[in-house]
């Protein structure tokens, strides 16, 4: 009976990190995709090592190795890579709950830090050289529809096009522009995302708690059995 329910354990995680590594694969994909077509890196220039694109392949590159460690340790029935699983959630655990606690605690200081940067991408896309610069913030204004960092006002005489809501065909002059900013825009958008965004940690934080408690357990039974270090 006990050995049926370690098989059992066993090969659940072989399934369920198998699947986790073809997600992770697929997000590391999407991560080179965004990063080879949609840099945007002009918006905010200091937090420019941040952006999505380089967070998803980040994400992809974990998931996968993390996985792979699992679903190997699980298979071989390996101590060494299933302690090494173990510690990794522990550590990708510990380093989510931080950055959770950080994010509540300084979440107007960040606030403030996000809107000197965008002004500084904003003042970058008026510049000498501006067209790299406004194709990124022209992205984020038609998705987002917004225009500048709090209204259009913040573009001066030079307000791009993303930012026109109506124009006269005659004269290509256009007669309303979009009225929120895009620091608004945003805080709004993360404030609607917040309880979809929680739920989504508290998941991923169980589903690394079960993964750690699985690895232990295996780790365990391989080594009240003597198997040792089995390949």
């Amino acid at each position: 009976m006990t050995n049926g329910c370690l098989k059992c354990l066993k090969y659940t995680m072989c399934v369920a990190n198998f699947l986790c590594f073809i997600s992770g694969v697929a997000v590391l994909g999407f991560g080179v995709y965004m990063m080879v077509n949609f840099k945007l890196t002009a918006i905010t220039p200091s937090l420019a090592n941040f952006n999505l694109a380089n967070m998803l392949l980040i994400s992809g590159i974990i998931i996968t190795c993390v996985s792979f460690l699992g679903f190997l340790g699980a298979l071989k029935e390996n101590r060494c890579l299933l302690l090494t699983f173990f510690l990794m959630l522990f550590f990708l655990l510990l380093v989510e709950l931080t950055a959770a606690c950080l994010l509540l605690m300084y979440e107007h200081e960040i606030a403030a830090w996000v809107e000197n940067d965008l002004n500084k991408g904003l003042e970058k896309a008026k510049g000498e050289d501006p067209k790299e610069f406004l194709s990124e913030w022209d992205l984020v204004q038609e998705m987002f529809d917004c225009c500048g960092v709090h209204n259009a006002s913040d573009w001066g005489d030079n307000v791009p096009k993303s930012c026109c809501l109506n124009e006269v065909r005659s004269t290509s002059q256009c007669q309303t522009y979009r009225l929120k900013g895009c620091l608004d825009t945003l805080k709004n958008w993360f404030e609607e995302n917040f309880l979809s965004t929680g739920i989504s940690v508290i998941v991923l934080c169980i589903i690394e708690v079960l993964g750690m408690c699985f690895a232990m357990t295996l780790f365990c039974h391989i080594s009240r059995s003597g198997l040792g270090y089995k390949l």
